[in-house]
């Protein structure tokens, strides 16, 4: 991830929704915190999941567990405007995939954010299915 240009692009991304920030969000330089920017970078996770379900019925329930994040803090936000959150999947493996998620405040990139998640079975880490994956890959984001 790393700060790559292209990444700070809204427009690449194929799932956006908007979030409000809140008053508890603030530090006390009154900049949105390390803490609420990763809980805003989780309810856009699981938001995206709820319409992945949504869009894709053809691939059931999937469950997904968070196995790694990553977070690249670019600039700083404010309370209280909003932030808008583009997702896109960088790739899919076997078990899992990689989620890229930029988050925007007043049309400027503030960070970025990786999370890898592994699809769950009823033992384990289970192969992502066909018609998953594919749903998941129409989500894609290139540079």
């Amino acid at each position: 991830m790393r700060n790559d240009p292209w990444r700070r692009e809204a427009g690449r991304y194929a799932f956006q929704l908007k979030l409000d920030t809140r008053f508890a969000d603030m530090d006390p330089n009154r900049h949105l915190n390390n803490s609420a920017i990763a809980r805003l970078y989780e309810e856009a996770r699981v938001r995206f999941h709820i319409d992945l379900r949504a869009r894709h019925l053809e691939v059931g329930q999937p469950h997904f567990l968070v196995a790694r994040v990553e977070i690249d803090y670019l600039a700083e936000g404010h309370y209280p405007a909003p932030v808008h959150l583009g997702l896109g999947v960088t790739s899919v493996g076997g078990t899992s995939y990689r989620l890229g998620v930029g988050l925007f405040q007043n049309d400027r990139c503030i960070g970025l954010s990786d999370a890898v998640l592994v699809h769950r079975g009823e033992k384990g880490p289970a192969k992502i299915p066909d018609m998953l994956r594919a749903a998941l890959e129409s989500y894609a984001l290139h540079a």
